[in-house]
């Protein structure tokens, strides 16, 4: 199970784009990699399709980056963070960073 869902903050803390920062656009459970806003960038030539009006050219987008790569951008200390679960009074189970204790989600 992962501890970064779709639209957190994230930091790149390791490989060719550390430090970039950037927002997840997707998960991909399955091999445990993330799709990140403008971090990992690839240039892809692609062929115009005249039939179905695409243009050919070079398509720049955003390639998978492994979570181990990355960490949550915790947005009150400025710095990035991990990611903890606890329970609410009400039995709800929540994300919430490790060093100031603060929910993530609600």
């Amino acid at each position: 199970m992962s501890r970064l869902k779709k639209g957190d903050e994230v930091i790149v803390i390791a490989g060719r784009d550390k430090g970039k920062r950037g927002v997840v656009l997707s998960v991909l459970n399955d091999v445990n990699k993330l799709i990140i806003e403008n971090v990992n960038m690839i240039k892809r030539h692609t062929k115009g399709n005249p039939s179905q009006g695409t243009p050919g050219g070079i398509v720049e987008k955003e390639s998978p980056i492994d979570q181990s790569n990355v960490a949550i951008w915790n947005s009150i200390s400025n710095k990035q963070d991990r990611v903890g679960y606890k329970y609410l009074e009400d039995g709800q189970k929540v994300r919430y960073f490790k060093s100031n204790k603060e929910v993530v989600d609600v």
